[in-house]
């Protein structure tokens, strides 16, 4: 019998595009992605339709933008009747599992409404976003919230503590054995109490490859969401990875002081926040970015185990393979900390996809320029097992075409991404209204124009100034740049797919059919003579 295909789907958390030796970076080693990369298809303008983990999330889950799905911050609930990538991928007989983070936050309040026990199968179903949850583990586990799994196998292992996840795998220790708190930028360098074999990205390294081992008796074709915590803070790595780098491993920091001169509100008040204050110094990039580096090789060396593990079991040839990130990390740049923007080092994601099939021989090791949102996976994903993907609900694109090289003529021509900060400080330092609290992007490939409700828009020329310094949104003389970027996203947001319960075919069937006349329904017919035509009409297109 042919062997069933199936998806691994790796997402690291907060890892930035230039931040892999396959896409530029000097000093970082990561050979393990970079031979990922060399089998497969790397996508150089890959970008996430919100740069925050949640909203972000969810639209790679649904295929949607938040724009649709309506989840626009970290904890917002996913609303009963969302259709997710579980859904699709049920309807086809595969099932949709999960290893680590999603931050879906369930609807209770609309699963209580319509009795749905969130213990049932159908509750579960709904309350992790459409995902098996083999395990789930969303990363952030200080003392006070509901306890991960990893607890109980730290301390199978001796790690005993009230809280082992943050006393062992996310604290350092001082010379007198007191903790120093992994929470804390200035304790970055130190090196996590927890040895590399019993911290958190090897352990979901080795429960992915339980599920795959056991997956393996049951017969159904999978789609395997391993979703690793790290490189997200905190911001701490066991040995080797600690010290593997230094501070002359790092790259420059990608700012200019002309950006803190008279800046955009916005952008302003996101400097002004205090990871960002924190995040701009010196002292701090030297304490993180080498951490942040460990971290990723860390990952990468888990790549190297994986593809050996599938290597053995044979599963290389029917498993598709894709490596991604939920968003990036500014590292200082810009003068700004975490991911909130829309500049490169937040909006634009690493995405690698390797296609098995024999039709993708030629894109082997190549790059694609296309531009590529992060709501292309669940139509992709659907495609590759052979399911009809459902237009009427998935506002992506099946990358299925660009892996075997054939770009479609109407690819898009620009990628949108948005961001809510009604729940940050920024709403109360700018006084904006809970509804005004939004940024939208469009990006053509050189272009990036980003609408600021209330505010002037901001604009970037990424030809000819790569690094973004310089905001051209108030510039008289990119006034028809700006309406024809502007004309781009007012035709998006009129056009959702929002057609959810009705499928296209359905739509075009009852007027191409006349449904509504074959019904008995006679609207505005005024005799016998002209319902008579318009049933001789119906008869003749049938007959075409």
């Amino acid at each position: 019998m042919a062997r069933a295909k199936n998806v691994l789907w790796i997402m690291c958390d907060q890892l930035r595009y230039d931040y892999l030796g396959c896409t530029g970076h000097p000093t970082l080693k990561t050979p393990n992605i970079d031979a990922m990369a060399k089998r497969g298809v790397l996508f150089s303008k890959a970008y996430v339709q919100s740069p925050i983990c949640g909203p972000s999330r969810m639209s790679f889950y649904t295929g949607r933008y938040m724009r649709s799905h309506g989840s626009h911050w970290n904890g917002w609930p996913l609303r009963v009747g969302e259709p997710t990538l579980g859904d699709h991928l049920k309807k086809i007989g595969v099932r949709n599992v999960l290893v680590g983070k999603t931050h879906m936050a369930p609807d209770l309040e609309g699963m209580k409404a319509l009795g749905i026990p969130p213990e049932s199968m159908i509750g579960v179903h709904v309350a992790e976003c459409g995902f098996e949850p083999y395990e789930r583990d969303d990363g952030l586990h200080p003392t006070g919230r509901p306890r991960p799994k990893y607890d109980e196998y730290l301390r199978s292992q001796g790690f005993e503590a009230t809280n082992p996840w943050e006393h062992w795998a996310n604290s350092g220790a001082a010379d007198d054995g007191s903790l120093q708190n992994g929470w804390l930028l200035v304790h970055a360098d130190k090196a996590a109490r927890v040895p590399d074999e019993h911290s958190e990205t090897p352990y979901m390294t080795r429960r992915a490859m339980d599920f795959i081992s056991e997956a393996e008796t049951d017969g159904r074709p999978w789609c395997l969401h391993l979703s690793y915590i790290k490189p997200h803070w905190p911001y701490i790595a066991p040995e080797p990875y600690a010290s593997m780098y230094s501070t002359d491993d790092m790259i420059p920091a990608i700012r200019s002081e002309r950006e803190r001169q008279n800046p955009h509100p916005v952008f302003g008040a996101y400097m002004d926040m205090r990871y960002s204050r924190n995040m701009a110094r010196d002292e701090a990039r030297e304490k993180v970015i080498p951490t942040y580096m460990g971290l990723i090789t860390q990952i990468d060396d888990q790549m190297g185990v994986l593809m050996k593990f599938l290597e053995a079991r044979g599963l290389l040839d029917t498993t598709m393979i894709v490596f991604t990130s939920d968003h990036g990390d500014y590292l200082g740049d810009h003068w700004m900390g975490e991911k909130d923007l829309f500049h490169e080092q937040s909006a634009k994601i690493p995405l690698i996809i390797i296609d098995p099939s024999k039709e993708a021989d030629a894109t082997r090791g190549t790059r694609s320029d296309a531009l590529v949102e992060g709501i292309d996976l669940a139509p992709t994903f659907v495609d590759y097992f052979g399911g009809k993907v459902p237009g009427h609900i998935l506002e992506g694109r099946s990358l299925l075409p660009l892996l075997r090289g054939e770009r479609p003529s109407d690819w898009r021509k620009v990628a949108f991404s948005e961001y809510d900060y009604a729940m940050q400080d920024v709403r109360l330092k700018l006084n904006q209204p809970i509804e005004r609290c939004r940024l939208f992007m469009v990006f053509d490939g050189r272009w990036k124009y980003i609408h600021a409700s209330g505010f002037r828009p901001m604009l970037y020329d990424l030809e000819t100034d790569p690094e973004e310094f310089l905001d051209r949104g108030d510039d008289p003389d990119c006034a028809g740049i700006i309406a024809r970027l502007q004309a781009e996203l007012f035709d998006w947001a009129l056009h959702p797919n929002d057609h959810i319960t009705t499928p296209r075919e359905k739509i075009a069937n009852y007027a191409d059919n006349q449904l509504q006349v074959k019904g008995g329904i006679l609207i505005g017919v005024w005799d016998e003579a002209e319902l008579a035509a318009i049933k001789d009409g119906i008869v003749q297109r049938a007959k075409m």
